[in-house]
């Protein structure tokens, strides 16, 4: 799995800052809160890669981490590090004092870390090991293979897998333990100064600099370049190596790019799931793989239609042409030749209507989903695991899974259908909107009145009155379905987010932004489609334009990727606003001192259930394109919320007025004492 991240140098910490602020008047704020440090050196010294997501070891000792944080992987703790090790889902560091702290996913007990010293550590998929400073093995978690039983013995150093462990005696031998279904335990005899274990295969470096792997060969992820290199590491079904000019080489399964490494020398680097990550010599962080498949790099030139599905998208050329792009394991973006009308993207497959009016269809099939029906039709959509297409005679005909009743169209005459992941809506040439399938969250459930449009989601439906104003219903956990108001000339659904089209042109999105599909683009727009993690929208010029990170496993933060290019400018001044929210949490952001609008960051919720006392912080806080810093909270012991600010480069500011009240009114804005920020 991930090479093992250590630091070269350590930097003492720094004293915060005096500087305090005023009482909030108005306070709030949006998004997933991370762990803040007073100041963090902005130089990478290591990187380690896990399954979804990244970490960098800072010169100051400090980590930071992104991508996929669906186990709180990528929510690193304050404080210095010396090591750091990314595994499936989890994530564990070195602390100088020896004692190893992990946090993420905890299912299998991988981020439980024994009491004690240890000199390394290695993070597998569910799994972790630390290497004692005795020289023995301590593992925890997983063990389902073995590959927590490390042997006794002494080791100098040790690498943990998708389901084995390896560890490299002090002879140079090589010993591994745990799941051995593709021999990936097998090591060849002989010495070796370094050891990594991928997901089913096995990787050493000779003393001689030649590398030899052993294990799954299904992607020739094991079929090794000749030549010497200075440092390996395995990843899911794939390999790199530094050579020793400080050229990335790679190798195995090049799905989604993981092998391209870039040109260019490097120092370090780690393979991960889809994705690999290098340091390169300056201290900047380069990423390469998965962005999670790809789905939002939208080719250039005109189209005049787009869909986002599941994990893809397509769009319809103005010379009638299909064109794809994402993930393509089922073949839903290999478009036919020839011209479409119209077309539409579901979960795992693709339709198009010719222009003749027949259906064709191709990707995923496996409940008949890419079968359609010979005849006519005048338009059709594509849901999770089944397609439903409007007769010219105004008739509903669905096919694929109809385990929820899906596919059971009503009769009658409609003029617009929509279908879902389990549930299909139809809209009447009355305007009313009807309903059928899976009813879980209350998707099916619409409202009375009079609709112009519709759009069915994975588990919530918007419709769009003929007013102008969106009206959603059905699953809420993530503000899907609550609409804001004005007026909108289109509307989409994605899996728990939806995207609405103003009539000036404006993207406006609402619901899950944890991965920012809810973060659109500006500028004017004529054309949207909200798919499973990421939304596309056509502008004024025909050109598309899609935005989202699906895991933002190789979305490395602008400033790792740009160590030097930290702004210079006068950040001004500003205040922190916030509001406490219906459900309990309270939302912030960062209001100009300058004037303009209020600035929202992405990851801006300060949590329900935040431990007393640990500093979290918002993502980047931008104010006209610099990046000016980071809001900082923590729950204290009475109920307040304490809230700060750290500038970019900076330390952080405590203003004289920085509590947010217990008894805080719902909705309402309060605001800090003005913060001074500087240049």
């Amino acid at each position: 799995m991930p090479t093992i991240a250590t630091r070269r140098t350590a930097l003492a910490s720094l004293a915060l800052g005096a500087v305090l602020l005023l009482a909030l008047a108005a306070f709030g704020a949006a998004g997933d809160w991370q762990r803040a440090d007073a100041q963090d050196d902005r130089r990478a010294a290591a990187v380690t890669v896990g399954g979804g997501h990244a970490c960098a070891l800072l010169d100051s000792g400090a980590v930071e981490c992104w991508g996929n944080n669906d186990y709180g992987q990528a929510v690193a703790p304050a404080g210095q590090f010396s090591a750091l090790s990314a595994g499936g889902f989890h994530t564990c560091g070195l602390r100088e004092s020896g004692a190893v702290e992990c946090w993420g996913d905890n299912r299998y007990g991988q981020t439980d870390a024994p009491a004690g010293q240890f000199s390394a550590l290695s993070a597998g998929w569910r799994h972790t090991c630390g290497l004692r400073e005795s020289g023995a093995v301590e593992c925890w978690g997983d063990n389902r293979y073995g590959q927590t039983d490390a042997p006794t013995g002494r080791f100098s150093a040790l690498s943990a897998g998708g389901s084995h462990t390896c560890g490299l005696r002090e002879t140079g031998a090589v010993e591994c333990w745990g799941d051995n279904g593709e021999g990936q335990t097998d090591a060849p005899t002989g010495r070796f100064s370094a050891v990594s274990a991928g997901w089913s295969h096995t990787c050493g470096l000779r003393e001689t600099g030649e590398i030899e792997c052993w294990g799954a060969n299904h992607f020739g992820q094991a079929d090794t370049p000749a030549g010497r290199f200075s440092a390996l590491s395995a990843g899911n079904r794939h390999t790199c190596g530094l050579r020793e000019t400080g050229a990335v080489e790679c190798w195995g399964d090049n799905d989604y790019g993981r092998t391209d490494a870039p040109a260019g020398q490097f120092n370090a680097l780690s393979a991960g799931g889809l994705h690999s990550c290098g340091l390169r010599e300056t201290g900047a962080v380069e990423c390469w793989g998965s962005n999670d498949f790809g789905q939002t790099d939208a080719p250039a030139g005109r189209f005049s239609a787009l869909s986002a599905g599941g994990l893809h998208s397509c769009g319809l050329r103005e010379t009638g042409a299909v064109e794809c792009w994402g993930r393509n394991g089922n073949g839903q973006t290999d478009a036919p030749a020839g011209r479409f009308s119209a077309l539409s993207a579901g979960l795992f497959h693709t339709c198009g209507l010719r222009e003749t009016g027949t259906v064709e269809c191709w990707g995923r099939n496996d409940y008949g989903q890419a079968d359609p029906p010979a005849g006519q039709f005048s338009a059709l959509s594509a849901g999770g695991f089944h397609t439903c297409g409007l007769r010219e005679t105004g008739a509903v005909e669905c096919w694929g899974r109809n385990g929820n009743g899906q596919t059971d169209a009503p009769t009658g005459n409609f003029s617009a259908v929509s279908a879902g992941w389990f549930h299909t809506c139809g809209l009447r040439e009355t305007g009313a909107v009807e309903c059928w399938g899976r009813n879980t969250y209350g998707q099916t459930d619409a409202p009375a009145g009079r609709f112009s449009a519709l759009s069915a989601g994975s588990w919530h439906t918007c419709g769009l009155r003929e007013t102008g104003a969106v009206e959603c219903w059905g699953y809420d956990s993530y503000g899907q379905t609550d609409a804001p108001t004005g007026r909108f000339s289109a509307v989409s659904e994605g899996w728990h987010h939806t995207c609405g089209l103003r009539e000036t042109g404006a993207v406006e999105c609402w619901g899950y932004t944890f991965d920012g599909q809810a973060q659109p683009p500006a500028g004017e727009q004529r054309a949207i489609s909200a798919g499973g993690y990421h939304a596309c929208a056509v502008n004024v010029d025909s050109a598309a334009t899609c935005w989202m990170v699906f895991n933002g496993a190789a979305d490395v933060p602008a400033w790792l990727r740009e160590p030097s290019a930290a702004p210079t400018v006068d950040l001004g001044s500003g205040r922190i606003v916030a509001r406490r929210l219906a459900d309990g949490r309270t939302e912030f952001g960062w209001q100009p001192a300058a004037g303009g609008e209020r600035v929202l960051p992405q990851q801006r919720y300060f949590p329900t259930d935040a431990t007393v006392d640990r500093w979290l912080r918002s993502s980047p806080i931008e104010v006209d394109g610099v990046e000016i810093g980071r809001i900082n909270a923590r729950l204290l012991a009475d109920g307040r919320i304490e809230f700060a600010f750290t500038p970019t480069g900076g330390e952080r500011i405590l203003p004289p007025s920085r509590y947010f009240p217990v008894g805080a009114g719902v909705g309402r804005w309060l605001r800090s004492t003005e913060i001074e920020l500087g240049g």
